[in-house]
């Protein structure tokens, strides 16, 4: 359930709010609007009940609304305002302007990943992408080159001043990669991985989640909600195709899933067209 301030709560009404909820073991999840305050709260819903009637009781509570919906802090109920990732330097994910990540899947050499940082920033792009941890299906093929990967791109950052996005695919890696990038993606084989999940909740870095290859709506938005749950709202939705019958392209991107989850969730949502079809005459299109 959510809380609602009235417009003129102070710090200290807002705080005896929070002790109270978690007086009563709920845990809180306060987000400043841009004209009122809202404390998430979750826990037992057996003793919600019990705890609205005495959030009520307080002089500085508008309201408490019972949230319904499986998915708690990454709906509208919880927040009534569009969440905007911040990066710094102006560069941002979800504003008004188009953001585009764009690199290499795999970094491979400093030539390749300068070389495209290059075109990367002359094209307009605000975001270099590229991983130093690659999954792959088979445990031959080329697994990344780790933190010499992330050394190549954090030059290739220096030069052009470009955002970094790169994949983390092991919580043993999460302070590694971690020093090194702007956004932490989770991959969609790690999109239910609920420890790594877990684990990147407790940071304060954005993350940018990519629907599993058999995922529904409703799976995909309770894994943001395992990271968020653990503290870290800055999340990224990301469409990147659904595993189909078809075998023209790699996934069937699923543009329809992007509208459906705005009218869901006030999370940013992006679309991943090149692993969505897996062919690169299809992506400016798409």
């Amino acid at each position: 359930m959510i809380a609602v301030l009235k417009r003129n709560a102070t710090e200290a009404d807002k705080d005896k709010v929070i002790n109270m909820i978690e007086k009563e073991d709920f845990a809180v999840h306060p987000i400043q609007g841009v004209e009122k305050t809202v404390v998430g709260v979750l826990g037992d819903p057996a003793r919600r009940s019990n705890l609205r009637e005495k959030l009520l009781t307080l002089s500085a509570v508008e309201k408490v609304i019972l949230i319904s919906d499986p998915y708690k802090l990454t709906s509208w109920n919880f927040k009534q305002e569009k969440t905007v990732i911040e990066l710094g330097d102006g560069v941002e994910v979800g504003g008004e302007e188009l953001t585009i990540m764009a690199g290499p899947c795999s970094i491979e050499t400093r030539e390749q990943v300068l070389e495209t940082a290059r075109a990367v920033k002359k094209a307009g792009a605000q975001i270099l992408r590229g991983g130093a941890f690659k999954p792959r299906t088979s445990p031959y093929s080329f697994q990344g080159l780790g933190e010499a990967g992330l050394k190549l791109m954090a030059e290739a950052r220096e030069e052009t001043g470009l955002k970094l996005i790169t994949e983390l695919m092991d919580i043993e890696h999460l302070e590694l990669v971690s020093q090194y990038t702007d956004i932490i993606q989770i991959g969609a084989r790690n999109m239910q991985n609920y420890a790594l999940l877990k684990a990147i909740g407790k940071t304060d870095k954005p993350v940018m989640l990519k629907r599993g290859m058999a995922a529904t709506i409703k799976e995909w938005l309770l894994a943001a909600e395992y990271v968020m749950n653990e503290g870290n709202h800055q999340v990224i939705l990301c469409e990147r195709g659904v595993r189909t019958f078809g075998e023209e392209t790699r996934n069937t991107l699923d543009l329809s899933s992007i509208p459906l989850v705005q009218q869901l969730s006030h999370l940013p949502v992006i679309a991943d067209p090149s692993h969505g079809t897996g062919r690169w005459e299809l992506v400016t299109p798409l």
